[in-house]
C-alpha cells in the first residue's frame, strides 16, 4: 500500500494505530484497578501472575520475554512481590547468577479468584467474544512482526 506523504490526514492522531493502542492499554489498566484493587493486585503483578499460572518456577530472564517486562521493572516488581508472599525468590542450583521465580500459595490461591477478570474485561469494552478473538489474533501477529523485526 502506498502512502500519500502529503496527506494532511496522515499524522492525525485519531488515524494512528499506536495511539487507539496506547489509548485502550491506559483504558484496559484503569478498568481492571477496581477488580485487581480487593485483591491488592497492580496491574503489573496480575500480568506477572497470569504468566506463573501459565508456567510455574521460570528464571527471571523468562519472565521478563513472556511479560515484556525489562529487568529495571521486574527486579523490584519481583521484590514486592516475594514482600506480599506471591512468589518466591530463589537462586538457580546450577547458575547462582539465575533466580527462579514460583508462585506462593498465596499467589497460587488469587488464580481461582480471578478467573472471571477476562469477561469484566470483555464486557467492560463491549466487544463480542468473537470480536475479541479476532483482536488478540491480529495483536499477537502484530507482536510477532515486531519480534521479527527486532531480530
Amino acid at each position: 500500500m502506498q502512502v500519500d506523504k502529503n496527506d494532511p490526514e496522515l499524522l492525525r492522531l485519531d488515524n494512528q494505530l499506536c495511539f487507539a493502542l496506547y489509548a485502550c492499554s491506559r483504558e484496559i489498566i484503569k478498568t481492571y484497578k477496581p477488580i485487581l484493587d480487593p485483591l491488592d493486585l497492580t496491574y503489573t503483578e496480575y500480568v506477572v501472575l497470569m504468566a506463573l499460572w501459565e508456567k510455574d518456577k521460570i528464571p527471571v530472564k523468562e519472565l521478563g520475554q513472556k511479560t515484556f517486562l525489562d529487568s529495571g521493572t521486574l527486579t523490584p516488581l519481583l521484590k514486592k512481590m516475594a514482600d506480599k508472599n506471591l512468589v518466591v525468590r530463589e537462586r538457580s542450583e546450577s547458575d547462582e547468577r539465575s533466580v527462579i521465580i514460583s508462585l506462593a500459595q498465596k499467589g497460587k490461591a488469587l488464580e481461582k479468584k480471578c478467573r472471571d477478570n477476562p469477561d469484566k474485561l470483555i464486557c467492560a469494552a463491549k466487544l463480542e467474544q468473537v470480536d475479541g478473538d479476532a483482536l488478540m489474533k491480529n495483536l499477537h501477529k502484530m507482536l510477532d512482526g515486531f519480534k521479527g523485526a527486532q531480530s
